[in-house]
């Protein structure tokens, strides 16, 4: 055996790194490191396997890189792409360089279109031939999708859209069917517009099943690109910074250590402290800490602390389960929060026993809602996406994207009962608990939410 080719895969963030290298020769190279690296030192010892170069194939946007933390215990430098972006030592690769891993090498092409500086790996194994077998396509090219062009902003879409066109249609496609190909992210990454379910993929598969690689002139590339995208998670241009300049070496994951009743309560009283309910809605619903914000730990759990939670905050944690708690720290970890204070030991039965004050949130089922829909008294709030909103909305109702919820507060009356939805209930809890910590009292979450109200066949009403 030569070859080693293994893929990591992060949940939530649905981030996919690899090592590949030659064991006969003991080398290896990680490509796109996760920033919690003690997955790669283990699986090279494992494998026999030496790490000798750290890439990375762009400056990324949705997770602080591993480069600095893997470069810290190892000592390998690290391979980018050719940009003046970049503010830390690292080496600049141009189309064409070769990096030889044993009888593996890594040829680099530049595949501008995500972002400028872009570069893809051609993979070759000289026991497979002198073709290359596979590409590391990194965000350029995902499962059934392609990497979206408008993430820097500042009127570099359509410029980017066009270097995309060009890095798929004549760079990608053109290396042949067979290749194997090997993204930097799987289904739930919003670096795509709607990635499919394989982590890898071939490139006839993506010809035949993407409608990124359907025939269009670039102009209607660039159309059909920019169209319908989702909004960019705002912490998305923070990581690009961290990443650009080097994120912080840490050297572990940190330690959450578990405070008392008492000792939380401290902490929570300061300014720059916000306390995440990491329970399910229903747990939240039932009673949670006043001021608390509900992120429930399942699949969406980074996304949505980065898209609501400012990293000069220091966290404090409301757990479920003591099992979850490695669980939450790696992926606020990989997100770059690094000011943990701690966590509620023994969570909210503590709390219960202390007889501390307790908020509740209302439910409010999709039959009653449609009851009440028309009360004067009743605001009715869509926290939807603005493309799941014009597809249609519950009449009456006022839309804020979640996200933005805490900007428009202004645009709700506290004097009226508020009945929160969303498209199955999980970001209606999130925003019914930025509702009461903005001291807003009579919250309902409906459960649920615009799934149960489209089984139920209650009436749309058609909103774009």
């Amino acid at each position: 055996m030569v070859l080693v080719l293994q893929q990591i895969k992060v949940e939530g963030i649905a981030q996919l790194s690899y090592l590949v290298g030659d064991d006969k020769a003991g080398v290896a190279a990680v490509i796109d490191p996760r920033r919690d690296v003690d997955v790669y030192l283990q699986m090279a010892r494992s494998l026999g396997v030496r790490i000798t170069h750290i890439i990375e194939s762009h400056i990324h946007a949705d997770f602080v890189s591993g480069s600095h933390e893997l470069q810290a215990r190892i000592g390998a430098p690290i391979y980018v792409g050719k940009s003046n972006d970049y503010q830390f030592d690292c080496r600049q690769l141009n189309e064409g360089d070769e990096l030889h891993l044993g009888k593996v090498t890594l040829r680099v092409l530049h595949t501008p279109g995500h972002t400028p500086e872009h570069i893809s790996l051609l993979v070759f194994d000289s026991q497979q031939g002198e073709e290359p077998f596979g590409i590391f396509t990194g965000d350029t090219v995902f499962n059934k999708d392609v990497g979206r062009p408008d993430l820097l902003g500042r009127g570099t879409e359509r410029n980017l859209a066009a270097k995309l066109y060009h890095s798929l249609f004549d760079k990608i496609l053109s290396l042949g069917d067979r290749l194997e190909l090997y993204p930097c992210h799987g289904a739930g990454s919003s670096c795509g517009k709607s990635i499919g379910d394989r982590d890898r993929s071939t490139i006839g598969n993506e010809r035949v099943f993407s409608d990124a690689f359907k025939q269009r002139s670039e102009a209607e590339f660039i159309e059909w690109i920019l169209s319908d995208l989702p909004e960019p998670p705002t912490h998305y241009p923070r990581l690009k910074k961290v990443n650009a300049k080097g994120a912080k070496v840490m050297g572990c994951i940190p330690t959450l250590q578990p405070l008392s009743v008492d000792q939380f309560r401290e902490k929570m009283a300061r300014e720059d402290v916000v306390v995440i309910d990491t329970r399910s809605i229903l747990a939240f619903g039932g009673g949670h800490i006043p001021g608390a914000i509900n992120i429930a730990l399942r699949p969406a759990f980074p996304t949505w602390v980065g898209w609501t939670i400012e990293p000069e905050r220091e966290i404090l944690l409301v757990i479920e389960s003591k099992r979850d708690l490695n669980l939450i720290t790696e992926q606020l970890f990989r997100l770059g929060y690094d000011n943990l204070a701690g966590y509620l030991h023994n969570g909210m039965l503590d709390w219960y026993n202390a007889g501390l004050p307790l908020q509740r949130v209302g439910e409010m089922t999709v039959q009653e809602l449609d009851r009440h829909k028309d009360d004067a008294d009743l605001t009715i709030l869509d926290v939807r996406s603005d493309g799941e909103y014009e597809n249609g909305a519950i009449s009456r109702a006022k839309h804020i994207y979640v996200p933005h919820l805490a900007e428009h507060l202004d645009e709700l009356d506290k004097e009226r009962a508020i009945a929160v939805y969303c498209g199955t209930g999980y970001r209606a809890s999130l925003a019914a608990s930025i509702l009461q910590k903005h001291g807003f009292e009579r919250v309902n979450n409906v459960p649920g939410s615009w799934k149960a109200w489209k089984s139920a066949e209650l009436p749309v009403e058609q909103t774009a």
